[in-house]
């Protein structure tokens, strides 16, 4: 019937013949449509036979209309004569309708190490493990061919993949390889635009921020304090402020052997006394064996002169005792 068509052809070794083309479903062989296989003809297996094509059988589906073309396994060898039953999803590949001229030729294709697929919608994302999935749909196929569009059901779901990229051939074999598989972004995904941080808000001055810094307490400063003599009598404050006093002499015994009663205290010195004496600063020990001339002329001075009548003594408010105080150390 198809001589016409070249019938199975004799091409030295090579498989090559004209089929009327119709889907899996006028077989009732729903199954198939998820597969890459084809239904042939029993005269076609022993076409091939006596060809000695090796397995696995791998054939190049071409519509000469359209200059479309494909790769397909086979199945089984139960068609009509004269007929191919295919996937309808090779058919739309094709661009074929039913009963449609087909062209069947031998080939054989290398093992494929890498396939790009492009799922048509991000809804092929959102599967827990798209590429077990993957996997497992693959089983099904013998080869894959750049250009073509395969179905994925997966939950009562139809999902479209394009074979976008196959090495080392457009056309690759994935019967019992190890294949690396890529993923390309879905068709109607759509980059997400970048957006401008926002400038942080300039942080207004609060009432307490502008308020005046407390002022920080007092610490403690060494030898600010004041002093204190060794006699138990109170001392200046500060040595430049303070006049001269003459106290200390008083009180000391004279070096040159003058009696205890003979020498001016500082409540009854005279101007004279006074003058004579030589200034020194006060918070100082003083000894007055340092002019004896002066001591004697003061002395004879306060025999010739009556003496005032003493004051009654005031009672000491209290007598200061040396080594007393609280220690204190330099770093305050």
């Amino acid at each position: 019937m198809f001589g016409m068509f070249g019938g199975f052809g004799l091409g030295g070794g090579t498989f090559d013949s004209n089929y009327r083309a119709y889907p899996v479903s006028f077989i009732d062989k729903n199954d198939a449509e998820h597969a890459d296989k084809v239904f042939l003809p029993p005269s076609a297996l022993d076409r091939l036979a006596s060809l000695h094509i090796e397995y696995p059988m791998l054939f190049k589906v071409e519509n000469r209309k359209t200059g479309r073309s494909t790769h397909c396994g086979v199945l089984e060898f139960i068609a009509d004569e004269g007929h191919v039953y295919l996937p309808y999803w090779m058919m739309q590949n094709l661009a074929m309708e039913e009963g449609e001229i087909v062209n069947l030729r031998s080939a054989s294709l290398p093992k494929g190490t890498y396939v790009k697929l492009q799922p048509h919608t991000t809804d092929f994302l959102d599967i827990s493990n798209p590429k077990a999935v993957l996997e497992t749909t693959l089983r099904n196929f013998s080869c894959l061919t750049v250009g073509d569009q395969i179905t994925i059901n997966y939950n009562n779901r139809q999902y479209f993949i394009d074979i976008v990229e196959a090495k080392p051939q457009p056309a690759i074999s994935v019967i019992e390889t190890d294949c690396e598989v890529d993923f390309a972004p879905p068709l109607d995904y759509v980059e997400p635009t970048r957006q401008e941080p926002a400038p942080a808000p300039v942080a207004e001055p609060t009432p307490e921020s502008t308020s005046e810094p407390e002022p920080a307490e007092p610490s403690f400063v060494p030898f600010r304090g004041s002093g204190m003599r060794l006699d138990g009598k109170a001392g200046s404050s500060s040595c430049a402020s303070s006049p001269p006093s003459t106290s200390a002499a008083s009180g000391s015994r004279p070096a040159g052997g003058a009696a205890p009663g003979k020498a001016s205290s500082s409540n009854g010195a005279t101007p004279a006394s006074a003058s004579a004496a030589p200034k020194q600063k006060a918070g100082k020990v003083v000894f007055a064996g340092g002019n004896r001339l002066a001591a004697k002329q003061a002395a004879a001075k306060e025999q010739k002169a009556p003496a005032p009548p003493k004051e009654p003594a005031k009672e000491e408010a209290a007598k200061f005792s040396a080594f007393q105080g609280k220690a204190r150390t330099l770093k305050g």
